[in-house]
Formats: structure tokens, sequence, C-alpha cells
């Protein structure tokens, strides 16, 4: 039905006949010359539709508007002098219509193609209009070229593309499942996978050594901004490898996608330990394309007259007193502090503390409790230059490094501390392999982690072989070296909690595999839709889903999830039970 893409359209083309088809982007009427700007997925061509040219196309083209689809044969020419539009590929020519077929009319679009002003809910509610604005275009052309990218430097290394089940049965890895009832089985259920893997170790117990899959996963958890329900992730594994070999691997995956998007990446990565990036910026997925980092001040405020931080210097095991220099924070008003104040309120702190460097003393609301002796040694401990603002805060561990880290990054946000234009990786390393809530022991990662050692007098010193990638603050992907035999991986499970006839129900298949020569083995996996949104500039990964869910797990388009009907619901065993009130 085409001849070329509209912006396969040059001035090399001028008097050849060409026939292109798309949609209607702007209908003009200039004194019975009718122009239509026709879009296809390359871009716009100018259309002109002349009585005196051809009365029969310029009768077809009066009754068409914004988006009719079309098909148009005729002749390229150049533009007039003085009529070219430079910010169009093809602004200097355009097609006079020969022949004009309105293939299919539209409705008036509720919105304007390409308007970013437009309400996401509205968007996704007609997705399919939204997806034909140049910018979705552009945001998955680069998904499809990072993509093939992806899979080429793979196949280079040796993976081998294998596809693991969506079917599968539940397994706990740190998430709900969504569950998928059996029609033919009563009263029992598929899962649909957290990830392939079970699957992939598998995969290297029966020798396939290199795996690779774009795979699709769920996870019913609470969304955000860069989480779905469902999702894709660039799952590799592989065998007889050690950390710095799936590391290696990792990184020429992630430079080639980089290059294929048009950015050159600096190999190797750096490197931080989970300790090192959890006390000095207050996660472990930081930020670094700005530099502040956060000083332990505790041990030198154990006899200060400022009673809160002396009773919270007597624990120094359980609690902390982070500093945070910025320099030249002065620059912040009092009603900034006091935003940022409010700001760090919402996640556990009861007020942050802060002094000021200003004309050779310290100033602010808490240096009055310091002794002379205590301020000299702040300055110090932070490096406090002229016009240098502190922020203290203080607490148990883990409420302070979580909000002394959220307001690292607060305040490189307000203070446009980060290049937006530059993207740094680190590897984040030495993770515990366990954390402690509520006096359960859970799996940080997950329980196939390969532990450093489990010789450790307290669980939460045990350290795994796992590993995180993190750019410019985001998690992108993480994985580890997996445990490969039978006896660590119980052992593991019943540090978990997961008694013996437990590890038999959910686990059974893959400890009887551990028995058979299962090689060392590790790998990791990449966030695809979270890796487009940082090379697209997006700021959502529902930008780059095809046809994603909202932040409450639905579908605007579709309305999905729906009800199922009775006949559907008896075939699987099912009764819907009323909430209760």
């Amino acid at each position: 039905m085409r001849t070329h893409y509209c912006t396969d359209l040059t001035e090399a083309h001028i008097d050849q006949e060409i026939t292109v088809a798309g949609w209607v982007a702007s209908y003009r009427d200039h004194g019975g010359v009718i122009f239509l700007d026709l879009r296809d997925r390359s871009g716009l061509i100018q259309l002109v539709c002349d009585p005196t040219e051809n009365s029969a196309a310029h009768e077809s083209a009066t009754g068409v508007r914004d988006e009719c689809v079309l098909v148009a044969t005729g002749r390229v020419r150049k533009r007039g002098e003085g009529l070219a539009n430079p910010r169009l590929k093809t602004g200097s020519i355009e097609v006079i219509v020969s022949d004009l077929r309105v293939e299919n009319r539209s409705a008036t679009p509720p919105f304007e193609i390409g308007d970013e002003r437009v309400h996401e809910d509205t968007r996704l509610r007609y997705r399919y209009l939204d997806l034909r604005s140049p910018r979705m275009l552009e945001i998955f052309q680069l998904r499809s070229r990072v993509t093939h990218a992806m899979r080429n430097a793979l196949d280079e290394m040796g993976f081998l593309e294998v596809e693991t089940p969506i079917l599968t049965r539940p397994t706990p890895e740190g998430a709900r499942d969504y569950l998928v009832p059996s029609r033919v089985h009563p009263g029992e259920f598929y899962a649909l996978p957290q990830s392939p893997q079970l699957f992939k170790q598998l995969l290297m117990v029966g020798g396939f050594d290199r795996y690779y899959q774009i795979a699709r996963c769920f996870r019913d958890e609470d969304l955000r901004a860069d989480r779905q329900p469902e999702f894709t992730q660039v799952d590799v594994e592989m065998s007889f490898c050690d950390q710095e070999g799936v590391m290696a691997a990792a990184e020429k995956l992630l430079e080639a996608a980089f290059r294929a998007a048009g950015h050159k990446v600096q190999l190797p990565f750096d490197r931080i330990t989970h300790k090192e990036a959890t006390e000095k910026y207050g996660s472990d997925k930081p930020d670094l394309r700005f530099d502040l980092a956060m000083v332990d001040v505790l041990d030198l405020l154990t006899q200060t007259d400022l009673k809160v931080f002396a009773q919270i210097a007597q624990s120094p095991h359980t609690n902390r007193i982070k500093a945070l220099r910025v320099p030249g924070g002065e620059q912040l008003t009092r009603k900034e502090i006091d935003g940022l104040t409010e700001f760090v309120a919402k996640f556990g702190a009861k007020g942050l503390a802060w002094i000021k460097l200003k004309e050779g003393a310290l100033q602010g609301p808490i240096v009055k409790f310091l002794s002379e002796g205590e301020q000299a040694a702040i300055v110090e401990r932070t490096g406090a230059q002229e016009g240098d603002l502190i922020f203290f805060g203080a607490g148990d561990k883990k409420t302070v490094l979580d909000y002394m880290g959220r307001l690292r990054n607060e305040l490189g946000r307000l203070l446009k501390l980060a290049d937006e234009k530059s993207y740094r990786f680190v590897w984040v390393v030495d993770f515990p392999m366990f954390e402690i809530d509520e006096g359960k022991v859970n799996a940080l990662h997950h329980p196939f982690t390969r532990p450093k050692s489990l010789d450790c007098e307290e669980v939460e010193q045990i350290e795994s072989i796992a590993y995180d990638i993190v750019l410019n603050g985001y998690e992108l992907g993480g994985g580890s070296i997996r445990i490969h035999d039978e006896q660590t991986q119980q052992k593991v499970f019943e540090l978990l909690g997961i008694g013996h006839e437990e590890q038999r129900e959910k686990f059974g298949f893959l400890l009887d595999a551990l028995k058979y020569g299962a090689p060392p083995h590790g790998g990791f996996a990449l966030g695809l839709d979270r890796l487009i949104m940082l090379l697209s500039g997006s700021s959502s990964i529902r930008d780059v889903i095809a046809f994603p869910k909202t932040q409450r797990a639905q579908c605007m388009m579709a309305e999905a999830p729906a009800a199922a009907d009775e006949v559907q619901l008896r075939e699987l065993n099912l009764r819907i039970r009323k909430p209760a009130k």
C-alpha cells in the first residue's frame, strides 16, 4: 500500500511518483487548496490537494479531519520559495496528491496527540492514541534498539536464550504471588513467576552453562513510579564463575545497551560496600552524581550538654548521630530548612538540628549547647568551610540512615547538584545475607544466595556474595553467586525458619537437583523497563511500557482486572466471598 515512509522522502525523490500512508496530523484549507500533514511512525510529510491539479483528490480531502487514515499517491516536488519548514525533516518538499484514499475516518480524539499536559489516566484510557505521539514512538524505538543490542551482546558472550515457565508453583521471593487457579486440578493453584530464579539455576544443573532470557515477571506488591505488577527483566545465569566474572559480563551488557542508546560508559564501574553505602549515603542505592556524604559524630557527643544527643550516644551499636555537610548551604532560607524538617518528619525524624559556619564561627539553634571543643571537633570531622550548613540526624540506626539518606537526595534535587545528563554506575557489594524484621529472619536478596560463611555468632553478621548495580540512585538490577550444594541450602532454609517438611514441599525439586553434580554458578537480572526509563529521561516506567497498569494495578483501557462470570468460577471451583465490613 505504500512505497515510502514519510521521512524516507528527500529532494532526491523530486518528480517521482510515490505512495505514502498514515494518519492526518493537521488539516488546512488555504483558499481552496487543502494542505494535509500526514504522519506515520517515521514522521510527517505535507500533502497538497489542489483542485487544479486533481479535482478527485481534492474532493476526497474535503471530508477528512485529524486522525483519519489515508493512503495518498502523488508526485514529490520542492516547496515554493520561502515556504520551507526547517523544523521538519521533510520541510523542503511536499507531495502533490493525484489519488487520495480514505481508509478509515476518526471520531474527534479526546485529546490532541502528543499533548503532555493531558492527565495520565486519560492518556492510559486511550493508550492507543497516546502511542501515536512522536515522544512515545521515540521511547519504543529506543527500547527496541537497546533490547536488540543486549541480545547481540549476550549471544557474542556465548549465552543461550531459553524460555522458562510462566505457570509454576508459589515460592517465597519477597513479594506476593499472583495465583492462577487450576481447572483440571481443583483447589490447586499455579503462580506467575516473580523471576525465573529456580529454573535458571536448574538450567545450570542441566549443563547449559550460560543462559539468558528477556523475561516477563509478576509481583503483587504496592506500586510506585518505577514499579509495575508485570515487568520485564534481562535475566542471566552462568556456570563455573565467581563474582568478578558475573560482574564483568553485566558491565559488557550494559556498555552495549548504552552504546545502542548513543551513550558511552566507562568500564569498570565503581564499587562500594553495602555498609559504606548505607553509613555514608543512607541508602543501598546511592546517587553518586553528587558528593554529599554523611559522617558519624556520635563519639564526639557522648558528654554534650545537648541531652537528646548525649542520651542517644550512649548506645553506639544501635544508634547513630549523623552529620551531613552541605557546601554553600547557607544559601538555604529558614523557610527551606523548615520545609526539609517537615520532609524528614514523614520518615520518622523527630527533628532536624542544624548549624552553619559563617564569619568564622558556628551559628544555629544548637550551638549554645555545644562546647568549644565539640564545635571544633565537628568542624574538623565534617570538613566544614565558610558558608557551609551542617544537618544532624540522631536516633536509632535504621531510622536515622533512612531519613538522612532521603534528606541527601532531597538536597540534591533542591540545590540541583546532579548533572541530569550524566550516568553514574556503582556496584554495591558485600550485602548482609539476612535481615531481622520483628524478630523474624528474612533473606535480604533471596534464600538461594550463597553466604560467604555461616560460621558467625550473630545471624546479622553473615555476609552474602551478592551485588546490586545502581545507576543515578536507582537499583538497576542485581544478582549473586548461588548455593550449589544441598547441605548449605538446607542450613540457610533452617536459619529462615523453614523446616525440613516445608523444604521438601516447596523446594524438593531444587534440593534433589543439587545432589546431582550442580556446578558453581551465579547470575544477575537487570530491570529493562527501569533501564529504558532512565535512558529516555522519563519519570515513570509507565511511559516505557506499551500497555501499563496504573498505581492501583489497573489497566484503564481494557478495564482489567474484571469480575469472572459464574460459569468460569464453577469450572475453577471458586466462590467469591464478600469482604468483611
